[in-house]
């Protein structure tokens, strides 16, 4: 009888090839599996046993020892072909991603500890590559970073990813740089949006995949499900064969241990590391060639300047040689590189020469851009330029024009705003900047709202002082016909919630897809077909409806046909009537109409809004209205009891804002105002 040893252990054999029916260790192809058109792939065997059978395969086979990946083993008889072109079999270069919360980050911190790159005693602090300000603060990843191990002699360049689909644009960009991916995913929630995303960028490169299961430890952990929706995606994104002939590995990021079976996990990753040299190749290089490096990304330091960052393609680089730098074959300039250096362990080191197939960082090139080529000097040719996808979602900026213009921020004319985003559009590639209707607005286009959320967050913490308007979706027109982004939005929420966030999303134009219940923890996952437009607002909402329990993700589909009118929000707002100092006596009478967002002793300007209005349309108060001083004695003073006020923080009040609205930024507060020039007449004053 012969075994297969095929990495994840489908059944991946037509029922004719099976000899033995009766033996009840075998799992049959599920009727989803027969219909797949590319079911069957790279197995060999006349028997086959399936993870759900009794039979235990671990006990049988060292898997350890048996597996060995289909993947490297097509790789390496392409490279045969290609002659000139040959593996270096010393470096792997490979990407993390995932879904947002699957773990990539503790997992790399994992690596890197058991890697030695820190000293026994040195410490460290949790989520190490995340080293933005904001991405501490907000517990996301936001900017892809760079850093390697080294393992059996072979270095690992690891690169961690974001997961926000929002960041979808970095995530592109550095899979320029690699052989392979350890696609993240978590053992209960499975695949999700940005897990489809990300997988599906990374097989249209053609890169190997690793699969890890991670968050093993849970205790609604479901593996086989985990592994066989993974699968589903993989043949519905048209996976080659040998990338459907992933590899798995079991992990706890947390706990640093991995296995090849989720009930006997290692003490330590070895079995991930293993993975990584087995089943991702090393880079495909011309060692001999003409130069060539992709600058891929774009940092910036203050004694070195510009840094370009990427993976060198072909040639030798050396410190202190003259280079071409090329958009394109005819538009070519010429440059020098100052210092050299690569990444080892946590840092980035020093180096006199680079070769091929390594990723290094190049300074000396000041005006050097994202997807420009580093070339030999006489006869380099640039490489293919990078792309990304299309925004969907567009603001406007525009100068400060309240009343408080200049009282905080450093940066407050239009020039510096203009300077600011087009220095933007430098290193985030996924963004685009226009002028608009007037000299002193600009209209930012990109990814989600959060991607343009977090440039006013970094802007406002550099000085700058502005204003922006509500997000508004990019449509397009095809053969006269109007058409609007679509997105997947997952929910994930308690089951005695679930009709409120039903109701909700019904609302606004969405159309459920999928229904699923998660393990044993009494949540159940929606997903939903939404027009980008009923996104708009929608995450405050959820969070009222579920009492602050549901998690939404959503993921770019496609563009489609206008869904109809959508109202986001129907109450009104609170609107300051006169410039002043908010007092408790005008407040406790303010409350009544509605909720506010500001307390007493606040200054406040005339437009300014103050609170939500209990009814829809807009209301004007005086929040600065003093009690009248005559006959004080004669009254005994009462007591004022102030609700507390609504904190809200930099995305809500953007979530919250419609057309007539706009909020001001300064590095020390955040405001809505009514928009002067387009306020609607509203109600009188209280």
């Amino acid at each position: 009888m012969e075994i297969a040893t095929c990495s994840h252990r489908y059944s991946c054999l037509p029922s004719s090839k099976i000899t033995n029916y009766n033996d009840k260790s075998f799992s049959f192809p599920s009727r989803n599996q027969l219909l797949f058109k590319k079911p069957y792939f790279g197995c060999k065997p006349t028997l086959f046993f399936s993870r759900k059978s009794s039979f235990n395969l671990s006990s049988r086979i060292p898997l350890q020892k048996s597996i060995k990946c289909s993947v490297s083993q097509a790789t390496e008889t392409t490279t045969e072909k290609k002659g000139q072109l040959t593996r270096r079999n010393d470096i792997r270069n490979i990407a993390i991603v995932a879904h947002v919360d699957h773990g990539k980050t503790t997992l790399v911190d994992a690596m890197l500890k058991q890697a030695k790159v820190f000293r026994d005693n040195q410490f460290v602090q949790e989520r190490i590559m995340d080293s933005n300000d904001l991405e501490r603060e907000r517990g996301i990843t936001i900017l892809s970073k760079n850093t390697s191990i080294t393992f059996n002699d072979t270095k690992i360049n690891i690169i961690d990813t974001p997961g926000h689909s929002d960041f979808g644009g970095e995530v592109e960009r550095i899979l320029n740089m690699v052989e392979g991916v350890l696609l993240v995913v978590d053992s209960v929630e499975g695949p999700m949006p940005q897990t489809r995303f990300v997988l599906k960028k990374a097989l249209e490169f053609g890169h190997a995949v690793v699969v890890v299961v991670n968050k093993i430890d849970r205790p609604s952990a479901r593996p086989d499900y985990v592994v066989n929706s993974t699968f589903e995606l993989f043949i519905e994104l048209n996976a080659s064969d040998e990338q459907c002939d992933f590899q798995v590995i079991y992990a706890s990021g947390i706990k640093g241990k991995a296995g090849l079976s989720p009930e006997s996990l290692a003490d330590d990753l070895g079995p991930l590391f293993e993975a990584i040299i087995r089943c991702i190749p090393g880079p495909r290089i011309d060692k001999d060639g003409a130069l060539q490096m992709l600058a891929t990304n774009i940092e910036y330091d203050e004694h070195k300047g510009r840094i370009a960052i990427g993976r060198l393609h072909a040639g030798t680089l050396r410190r202190g040689m003259d280079v071409r730098i090329c958009t394109s074959e005819e538009q070519c300039r010429f440059g020098r590189v100052s210092e050299l250096f690569v990444y080892e362990k946590f840092s980035r080191v020093p180096a006199d020469t680079v070769e091929a197939g390594d990723i290094c960082a190049v300074c000396g090139i000041d005006d050097i851009q994202i997807g420009e080529t580093i070339a030999d000097k006489s006869s380099g040719k640039p490489l293919p330029s990078i792309r990304v996808e299309e925004p969907t979602v567009k603001m406007a900026f525009s100068i400060n024009t309240s009343s408080f213009v200049g009282r905080e921020g450093k940066y407050v004319t239009s020039r510096n705003l203009r300077d600011r985003l087009y220095r933007e559009l430098e290193r985030n590639l996924a963004m685009k900047v226009e002028d608009g209707e007037t000299a002193d607005t600009f209209i930012v286009s990109g990814r989600g709202t959060l991607h343009i959320t977090i440039l006013i967050e970094n802007m406002r913490r550099e000085g700058y002082e502005f204003m922006v308007g509500p997000p508004k979706v990019i449509n397009k027109k095809v053969d006269d016909k109007l058409l609007e982004p679509f997105e997947i939005a997952t929910v994930e929420v308690r089951e005695e919630y679930m009709g409120p966030v039903v109701e909700l999303l019904g609302k606004r134009r969405g159309q459920m897809f999928d229904m699923q219940g998660l393990g044993s923890e009494g949540t159940v996952l929606l997903k939903y077909k939404i027009p980008t437009r009923g996104l708009l607002g929608l995450r405050n909402a959820i969070l009222t409806a579920s009492r602050g329990t549901a998690i939404l993700n959503t993921i770019f589909d496609r563009y489609g046909p206008w869904a109809g009118d959508i109202t986001t929000r129907d109450l009104g707002s609170l609107a300051a009537f006169e410039d002043g100092t908010s007092t408790s006596y005008a407040l406790a009478s303010s409350q009544e109409r509605g909720q506010l967002f500001i307390g007493p002793g606040v200054d406040v300007y005339k437009g300014q809004i103050v609170g939500i209005h209990q009814r829809p349309g807009d209301l004007s108060l005086n929040v600065c209205k003093k009690k009248a001083a005559t006959n004080v004695r004669s009254n005994k003073e009462q007591t004022v009891v102030l609700d507390t006020p609504l904190d809200y923080s930099l995305d809500d009040c953007i979530e919250y804002i419609q057309e007539d609205e706009l909020v001001e930024v300064t590095p020390s507060s955040i405001r809505m105002c009514k928009n002067l020039k387009l306020a609607k007449k509203s109600g009188g004053r209280s």
